[in-house]
């Protein structure tokens, strides 16, 4: 019994400390986080977001898809260590579950270039939604000074954003993308963090002189894999990740 009790009153500790930590950390941040279900009335489907927001009332807007979850659902909370992060460095960071239970699962097989891209395409037009929702809801933002961010399947997504509507965003920022080919440009500005186990399919990734030519960044973590740039990451792992996208938002 005496065990028994001292096991509740240590995890109740955990908790106190765990909730402390979390609330200090929104005190030095300044940010508030609500989850929301939007709905897009033109292609009658919910797009769930959850909104990290700053106290500064014209922050730039950072736009974070997540990589794929398996229509799981939750996705867009499993990488607070960015999205929260970011939001502590006055920048207004929308999450967005891109999946939903109802969808179809994406294809195994095939060529991923051509079965994957109806599946980019939809959250293409989920993250232009969720700008055009902005303006109505949040008008006083920079949308001016708008980046895109997404992990693997969600980096596809955000390769593909800019081509299809061209125009809107100022910066892309891939986690480790593999399937879709980032774009050759300048404007938008691109870059891309990659893996140390899972390469790029063939022309994702710009050549040396693509690179040079369009000023695109390129960097390789060396010691992180593909599936750790969630939350599984190491703190390690998390500040440089964390490091090397605040410097491409300067």
């Amino acid at each position: 019994m005496r065990f028994n009790r001292c096991i509740k009153l240590f995890a109740g500790l955990l908790l106190f400390l765990g909730a402390t930590t979390c609330c200090a950390q929104r005190r030095a941040g300044a940010f508030r986080l609500d989850t929301l279900g939007w709905f897009d009335a033109a292609r009658n489907r919910q797009v769930p977001v959850a909104l990290y927001q700053p106290s500064a009332p014209h922050a730039p807007i950072v736009i974070f898809s997540h990589g794929y979850g398996q229509n799981r659902g939750g996705d867009y909370l499993l990488y607070s260590y960015l999205t929260g992060f970011l939001a502590t460095k006055g920048f207004y960071v929308v999450s967005i579950q891109h999946e939903l239970p109802s969808d179809s699962l994406i294809p195994s097989a095939g060529i991923p270039q051509i079965v994957r891209r109806p599946f980019w395409e939809r959250g293409a037009d989920n993250i232009l939604f969720v700008i055009n929702e902005l303006k109505k809801k949040n008008p006083g933002l920079d949308f001016d000074h708008i980046t895109l961010i997404g992990h693997s399947n969600g980096g596809d997504m955000t390769a593909l954003f800019p081509q299809k509507y061209p125009g809107i965003v100022s910066r892309i920022i891939t986690l480790d993308n593999r399937r879709m080919p980032l774009p050759r440009t300048i404007n938008p500005r691109v870059f891309t963090l990659r893996s140390s186990d899972q390469p790029a399919d063939e022309g994702v990734l710009p050549s040396e002189a693509e690179a040079k030519a369009n000023n695109i960044v390129v960097i390789k973590l060396p010691h992180t894999i593909h599936n750790d740039m969630d939350d599984k990451a190491t703190k390690k792992q998390r500040k440089e990740i964390q490091g090397y996208i605040l410097s491409f938002l300067q």
